[in-house]
């Protein structure tokens, strides 16, 4: 949260004349999006990888 609020204000001072929300909302987002993904889709994509080659298996078993 702490890092969330850090990014608003930094934002806020860099506030360009002409800015729209979307693009505010933009610039805020991106880098929590950024880290967010970091920190989860590696154990996402493992997940998801284990369990297709899982599912492979069991259809390669015969039966």
């Amino acid at each position: 949260m702490t890092n969330s609020l850090t990014s608003l204000s930094a934002a806020i001072r860099e506030h360009r004349p002409g800015t729209t929300v979307e693009q505010l909302a933009e610039d805020l987002l991106r880098p929590m999006l950024r880290e967010w993904l970091d920190a989860n889709l590696p154990d996402m994509v493992e997940r998801l990888v284990q369990k297709e080659i899982q599912r492979m298996a069991d259809q390669a078993e015969p039966k």
